[in-house]
């Protein structure tokens, strides 16, 4: 088992950096650098050894021509934060809303997710995320753009923050493109940590290494959302147990979780970590 990282958006937003606007995340990288690197090194100190640059929303449409630079810079952060020899993925998400599926242009988005891909391979990533995605051919689209780097590619899917736009059904259908199309591991994440099994099952069938992330669902779940209380990890761990018995070998923690998580996760799983980039399990 490897401990991926927690969220940076909602870190940030716990950490008191405003994120309203289009570029949301991205604009901690010039607005906020030592807070964006303090969360990084926080994940890092609570056991995680794979971490995600703050590239969510570096995409040419969103940041205009400065894109490639905080791009960069997003790596450079999250590279110098973290120790030595662990793992920087470069998240690749989709164009519009993650939540708006019905706005994606589908496979129009390859040539920018291509665009994308490159200027992370560029910035030195050991492996593209792509991240997010509730859209089949948008995925799918990602995934290929990412594949031609030559880099470990991972697809994570979403059926939205409470399950309601995809079915695990779903889920099996775009993973088993995505396993045709040659992809390195499949992850669900962004789903409510209490609603996300059936979405691991899914993906479970089709014998593909395995990575999960899910956020703390409703605030009145007691599972996150500046819920700074142990037990509040401890039960994300314990719903997180179920995914590591179904075949997942990456575990974090999405929107409303934190350190505390990432810890939690670390100290019950700690023992048998491996390159999941190198063995690709």
């Amino acid at each position: 088992m490897q401990i991926l990282d927690g969220p940076i958006g909602t870190e940030l937003i716990a950490r008191g950096v405003a994120l309203d606007g289009a570029d949301w995340s991205a604009r901690a990288i010039r607005g906020a650098p030592e807070v964006l690197s303090d969360i990084h090194a926080s994940y890092a100190e609570a056991g995680a050894t794979l971490h995600t640059a703050n590239t969510f929303r570096t995409q040419p449409g969103v940041l205009g021509d400065r894109w490639g630079d905080d791009l960069r810079a997003a790596v450079i952060i999250a590279r110098n934060a973290v120790p030595v020899g662990q793992k920087v993925l470069g998240s690749i998400a989709p164009i519009e809303d993650c939540y708006r599926p019905d706005l994606s242009p589908g496979k129009g988005a390859f040539a920018q997710h291509r665009k994308t891909a490159r200027a992370l391979a560029e910035a030195g990533c050991d492996a593209l995320l792509c991240e997010t995605f509730a859209h089949q051919a948008e995925g799918l689209a990602a995934l290929e753009a990412a594949r031609d780097t030559g880099l470990p590619v991972w697809l994570s899917l979403t059926a939205g923050p409470f399950g309601e736009l995809l079915t695990p059904s779903d889920f099996e259908r775009i993973g088993r493109e995505a396993v045709a199309l040659g992809v390195d591991r499949l992850l669900a994440n962004c789903i409510a940590a209490t609603r996300m099994t059936p979405f691991v099952e899914a993906l479970a069938s089709l014998g593909v290494p395995l990575g999960v992330y899910a956020n703390a669902g409703a605030k009145d779940e007691r599972l996150g959302w500046g819920d700074a209380a142990e037990d509040a990890a401890e039960r994300y761990v314990e719903l997180a147990e179920r995914w590591a018995e179904i075949g997942a070998t990456v575990i974090g923690g999405c929107c409303g979780t934190g350190p505390l998580h990432i810890r939690a996760l670390s100290e019950r799983f700690r023992s048998g970590a491996g390159d999941v980039l190198g063995a690709g399990v």
